[in-house]
């Protein structure tokens, strides 16, 4: 077998191979005079059909078969042979050789990136110190109050926390748009469930009152046919109700699932939980800062096959396969860089999947659900959900690594736990 490969640009490769006549043609020889034995014609004797009786009738389709396996096999030995990994599936074309000629393929494919020497560090990463405070504690109190709040009508103008009950129709230039209007909505004031301006010309309103706002859309709004422009609403005031809150007691816990040790024991898992979330968040900021911080130091091209691959499983993930490619292609990239780059750096620093995180992770998964052993038993009896959380924990680990062993500048930095909340929240809008 002879191999030769040609770069044809960037990450493009050109591979021909040519396979020995003999092999070839011995391997159809063989074939047929195997179907001798058990192709029955009329006019022959089962097992007595002459080879050249079989060769004029099926000799075409054997040989093709034969090509075909044949390039397949070599195909991944000429591969292993110049130390080649393809990014996704090659196309194959073929000359037809005839008997007594070799065969000649060529293969036309994209390769894996690799980085050319060491991983460069050249970045920094800020690190939150956060502890979680008895005011953080009492603020997520009134959260879970504000959860389980009723609402009282009241006959006085709407203020701020207020929830008002509207009618409202909005208009472009004097055309109606999607969305524009809805009946009997309730809306609490402050809430910023609506475009800015709306909740806010509301504040003094009494129930019956009827305004028109006057809203411009912002330019980034997701719908084309309003953004940037504005816009009148006419609002009708059906109703204006005040929040009651729950006392913080016993029955409050209950409310939570706790049936032991009332007030307290609902603040200590609140606690816990907050603390668990306070690990997600620093962990979540480490991990943006470190993969922001290696894509930038770290140019590296790769394939567009692995490229789109990656759009259409984002595609999969956002359950909507008509999702525009484009809109995707640049999340896509990213993460097809990313793996690169952790993959290297993994290599070269011989760090290994922790099976006991892995376990960890799945278990924390599944603790979600009402019966966490069979979601784990599901994990592990699934291997691509399975390879999904690894993945995510050699990341882990890749990230760790980064900051405490690559001489990455990193600068403590004190918080607050709502601070980086927040911060959060933005990230993701």
């Amino acid at each position: 077998m002879e191999v030769s490969i040609e770069n044809t640009g960037g990450l493009s490769r050109r591979m021909t191979v040519q396979v020995p006549a003999e092999r070839v043609d011995q391997e159809v020889e063989s074939r047929l005079k195997s179907m001798s034995q058990t192709v029955r014609l009329d006019g022959f004797r089962p097992g007595k059909v002459p080879t050249r009786v079989i060769q004029q009738k099926y000799g075409k389709q054997v040989r093709l078969e034969v090509l075909d396996q044949v390039i397949n096999s070599t195909l991944q030995d000429a591969l292993t042979q110049e130390g080649v990994r393809p990014a996704g599936m090659p196309d194959v074309e073929h000359i037809e050789s005839d008997a007594g000629q070799p065969l000649e393929f060529v293969a036309t494919f994209e390769i894996f990136p690799e980085l050319t020497g060491s991983v460069s560090y050249g970045f920094s990463v800020v690190r939150p110190l956060v502890e979680i405070a008895k005011n953080d504690v009492q603020d997520m109190l009134e959260n879970l109050r504000k959860q389980r709040a009723t609402w009282n009508e009241v006959e006085r103008p709407a203020a701020l926390d207020d929830q008002v009950t509207v009618d409202f129709e909005g208009t472009v230039d004097g055309a109606a748009f999607a969305g524009n209007k809805a009946e009997k909505m309730p809306l609490v004031l402050g809430s910023n469930s609506m475009i800015a301006g709306f909740e806010e010309q509301l504040i003094g309103a009494s129930a019956g009152a009827e305004k028109v706002l006057n809203i411009t859309f912002p330019d980034d709004y997701p719908s084309a046919e309003v953004a940037g422009k504005a816009a009148n609403f006419k609002v009708k005031v059906h109703s204006v109700a005040e929040r009651v809150l729950p006392e913080i007691d016993e029955d409050f816990a209950r409310a939570f699932g706790i049936t032991e040790g009332g007030v307290q024991a609902l603040t200590d898992e609140i606690t816990a939980n907050m603390e668990r979330e306070l690990k997600g968040l620093v962990k979540s900021k480490m991990k943006s800062q470190v993969f922001d911080g290696l894509l930038l130091s770290n140019p590296v091209e790769v394939p567009a096959s692995l490229v789109e691959s990656e759009v259409k499983e984002l595609q999969q993930q956002e359950g909507n396969q008509g999702l525009d490619a484009s809109a995707l292609r640049e999340r896509a990239e990213k993460r097809v860089k990313l793996g690169v780059i952790v993959s290297e750096i993994a290599k070269q620093n011989q760090i290994q999947l922790d099976p006991d995180r892995v376990r960890e992770l799945v278990e924390t998964i599944a603790a979600s659900y009402e019966k966490p052993e069979e979601v784990v038993q599901w994990y592990y009896g699934n291997q691509e959900m399975l390879s999904g959380v690894q993945s995510a924990v050699i990341e882990e680990q890749v990230v760790e690594w980064v900051v405490e062993h690559s001489g990455v500048d990193v600068k403590d930095e004190t918080t607050t736990f709502s601070a980086l909340v927040d911060e959060a929240k933005q990230s993701q809008g």
